[in-house]
């Protein structure tokens, strides 16, 4: 049980890293091409990669039991 907590973990802050870095690189170059350097897409694009890393890990921890999209029957 602690593996796979652990393994849920490790897999919730790397998603959420890849996603929180993807926002920011496109939020820079929408910043740069489209909207004169302002900031605001940056922290848009940043905000947008947390919120759905954090969707994406409390739907991975809310649902324990879901593997390959099959509900596993308690015994």
């Amino acid at each position: 049980m602690a593996d796979e907590l652990g393994r849920k973990w490790d897999r919730c802050l790397a998603d959420t890293a890849l996603k929180t870095v993807t926002g920011v690189g496109i939020g820079i170059v929408f910043s740069v091409l489209f909207f004169k350097r302002r900031t605001w897409p940056v922290s848009f694009g940043s905000g947008l990669g947390l919120g759905m890393g954090y969707s994406n890990c409390q739907h991975d921890f809310r649902s324990p039991y879901l593997i390959h999209g099959r509900m596993v029957k308690d015994q």
